[in-house]
């Protein structure tokens, strides 16, 4: 199978991007955090069988540069890096999916730019921080109860680095994060090559408390914008609730929607090969129609 790797220059520094595979309808792919790099999304090389899959780190990740300067930390800063990298890397008519974060710049590319894509894939993501943080709060607060008072005594005192803390959080992760065990080498490697000064400034020291500068973050309101055929993709288990993601579903005119049962926040591995066919017949369907 084909391969290249190299380097975008952006505003700010370079990022680093991979190309699998070859011909069709390419794909981007946009990675969660924000901070996490690609390497978790991995998995998604086996859609390279039928198009060109494309992968890079955000700016401030991964194999990317690094730059420390907490003022690009934005939304709008990752909108227009889309939109640098898709020039650079010759991406005109494609399919564009995004995960977690990913699917959150995804959701607001689209509305601010307005792109003639193929497709749009929004894996596991929310569309209003106000309510995930509302949804997080609900499932917090079904955790065993010395569970819930081990998170909430650690945040309310700041203790983010604490090993009882990260025990804790390791509890929630396995329940909403990810369910397979142990869990894969990519999601391992994407959590030790994070770059946590763009997490810790867009989204905050923790995880259910959105204090960075995403915390009034909502794109409910223009998701009838989005004009392009559009999938929406949900966990029964994940943190991004399914009633939530099926709500930004019914906002989204020519949008699909698939919920996978005993699934958390990432089907790409917890239910690879259903997964990865029900991508593709998104996918085929989309082009054949066009």
């Amino acid at each position: 199978m084909k391969e290249h790797e190299g380097y975008v220059s952006v505003p700010g520094g370079r990022v680093w991007y991979r190309s699998v595979g070859e011909g069709g309808v390419p794909l981007l792919v946009l990675h969660g955090g924000p901070g996490f790099c690609h390497d978790y999304l991995e998995p998604l090389e086996d859609l390279a069988d039928r198009r060109q899959v494309v992968f890079f780190d955000q700016l401030g990740c991964g194999l990317s540069d690094r730059p420390d300067d907490t003022s690009l930390w934005t939304a709008d800063f990752f909108v227009d890096e889309v939109d640098v990298v898709r020039e650079a890397l010759g991406l005109d008519y494609h399919h564009l999916f995004g995960n977690s974060w990913g699917g959150m710049l995804a959701m607001d590319y689209m509305i601010q730019r307005k792109p003639q894509l193929a497709s749009v894939t929004v894996s596991n993501s929310p569309g209003s921080m106000a309510r995930f943080v509302a949804d997080c709060e609900r499932l917090l607060s079904e955790l065993p109860v010395d569970v819930q008072r081990t998170i909430r005594w650690h945040e309310e005192r700041g203790y983010y680095s604490c090993m009882e803390y990260q025990g804790a959080v390791a509890y929630w992760y396995q329940k909403h994060m990810c369910r397979v065990s142990p869990w894969p080498d990519g999601l391992e490697r994407s959590l030790a090559k994070a770059g946590m000064q763009t997490y810790e400034t867009m989204w905050g020291p923790g995880d259910f408390h959105v204090t960075g500068n995403l915390r009034d973050w909502d794109v409910t309101a223009r998701l009838h914008e989005i004009t392009v055929p559009t999938l929406f993709i949900a966990g029964e288990h994940d943190e991004m609730t399914p009633e939530h993601v099926h709500d930004l579903h019914r906002l989204v005119p020519n949008s699909e929607y698939i919920l996978y049962k005993g699934v958390a926040h990432m089907p790409f591995y917890e239910a690879h090969d259903r997964f990865i066919a029900d991508v593709n017949g998104f996918f085929d369907r989309v082009e054949k129609a066009r």
